[in-house]
């Protein structure tokens, strides 16, 4: 019997005195990170006007996501070499120091080294969220946990330009990467009463430097497509990324050192297929970015509120998985697979059919229900699907780097997803009408791509 046979437990079991202190520092630190991703977007021009630096604005999202991939790919040898406990405080310790050089960045090189400390703690972070559900809470509540934490990534998406924009609006960035700093230390020093310390391995766990090496370029290939200007430039850097990833999983499937677990790469195995959904779904929200500007464009709406209407596909992911948690029975969860990306896929083609210029205000209103119903396929299929990749083996250390892969394939597809999009803004030209299709339409062709990935992962 599978855990998805089994009926669903309350939530009052993953939220009482038993699981919360862990549930609280799995989803903490998954939370902060994600907060992150957007955070400094809200904050840089305000931090230029400070400190300079107007050249280097766009890396600041570059260096932190590229740093979250790379750290994400190491949460197996962390939790190989320190256990549950000491990989979490060195993770939240990387992250509240960076988070503090940031508030206390002279200038704009430091800030973005800094930057790159934070999103190092961040990945790894991210990357014990998933693996370390396994050992932290019983199999039963593993759906529900999952559920929970990948909810961070859209909570994180509402609150860091939120919380961004607060503090930008009263012209101070600095307090803002100081709260980080705290949040992180408050959850670090609960880390230790909370979280089973885990198994520690005896001999060093090579690591995988080839694989990471690949995946490290091909990341800062499509970051630095999504922020170098021209259509054929940013075409160039995300068709160096694929050919490097196409060498990623070359190398991957005949090496033994590897990130991926061994079962990806076996002959009838499903979750290559499931890791595939995973990533079109994370490339999907990555529409987000461009939200904002369309709205601005097209609907005159003001920043904080074209912000705030862009946050509805996370809303959406939200609240609609910690729902579809409930479902049990192979079928039903079956179903749940294919029809997320669907549901996101349409969602997208029905937004971009609603495009105007000079769009009046009842057709804005129509836009957050359908920007909603997107994310809703998120949240309906993400969480079995990480489940599936969770339970893939036995073993524990397979099954560590199985979580663990979760966060890395979720994080570089949000890059990806990102860099597809400015080109598909640069193919609009001069005309914002144009472009909001281009993405639109785009993202909905690739997004439902993954109702026929997520049927493959289905088969038994």
């Amino acid at each position: 019997m599978t855990t998805e046979d089994l009926a669903p437990p309350a939530w009052r079991e993953l939220l009482g005195r038993e699981h919360a202190g862990a549930v609280t520092v799995l989803a903490g630190g998954v939370l902060a990170g994600a907060i992150n991703i957007y955070l400094a977007a809200s904050l840089l021009p305000t931090a230029v006007a400070d400190l300079g630096g107007a050249g280097f604005y766009a890396w600041n999202m570059t260096i932190y996501l590229v740093a979250m991939v790379i750290a994400t790919m190491l949460t197996g040898r962390f939790l190989s070499r320190w256990g549950n406990v000491g990989a979490y405080l060195v993770g939240f310790a990387t992250f509240t120091a960076g988070s503090l050089a940031c508030a206390l960045s002279p200038a704009m090189a430091m800030l973005l080294v800094s930057r790159g400390a934070q999103g190092l703690g961040a990945g790894l972070l991210s990357g014990l969220g998933y693996a370390v559900i396994r050992s932290a809470l019983p199999p039963r509540l593993w759906t529900r946990g999952t559920a929970l934490i990948s909810a961070m990534y859209g909570v994180g998406n509402f609150a860091g330009p939120a919380l961004g924009g607060l503090f930008a609006q009263f012209g101070s960035w600095r307090p803002a990467f100081a709260v980080m700093a705290v949040i992180g230390a408050g959850c670090g020093a609960i880390v230790p009463r909370v979280l089973p310390r885990g198994e520690r391995g005896g001999a060093r766990v090579p690591v995988p430097a080839v694989s990471l090496l690949l995946v490290t370029a091909a990341a800062g290939a499509v970051s630095v497509a999504g922020v170098v200007a021209g259509t054929t430039a940013k075409a160039a850097g995300i068709g160096g990324a694929l050919l490097l990833m196409a060498g990623f999983v070359v190398h991957e499937r005949r090496s033994d050192l590897r990130v991926f677990p061994r079962t990806t790469y076996l002959p009838g195995s499903s979750l290559k297929w499931v890791y595939l959904t995973l990533g079109l779904l994370a490339f999907g929200v990555a529409v987000e970015s461009f939200l904002p500007l369309f709205g601005q464009r097209l609907a005159g709406l003001p920043p904080l509120v074209a912000g705030f209407f862009a946050a509805a596909i996370s809303l959406g992911w939200s609240l609609t998985q910690i729902g579809s948690s409930s479902v049990t029975g192979q079928r039903a969860v079956g179903r749940l697979r294919v029809l997320g990306p669907l549901l996101l896929a349409l969602g997208l083609l029905v937004q971009g059919l609603l495009q105007r210029a000079d769009t009046p205000i009842w057709l804005v209103a129509i836009w957050v229900p359908v920007l909603f119903v997107a994310g809703a396929g998120v949240g309906l299929a993400y969480p079995h699907l990480a489940v599936a990749a969770m339970a893939s083996t036995e073993d524990p250390e397979e099954g560590r780097r199985a979580a663990a892969a979760l966060a890395t394939v979720t994080s570089l597809s949000i890059a990806f997803g990102t860099a597809v999009a400015g080109v598909l803004v640069n193919l609009g030209g001069g005309s914002m009408l144009d472009a909001a299709r281009y993405v639109l339409f785009g993202f909905a062709a690739v997004c439902a791509v993954g109702a026929l990935t997520a049927h493959a992962a289905g088969r038994r």
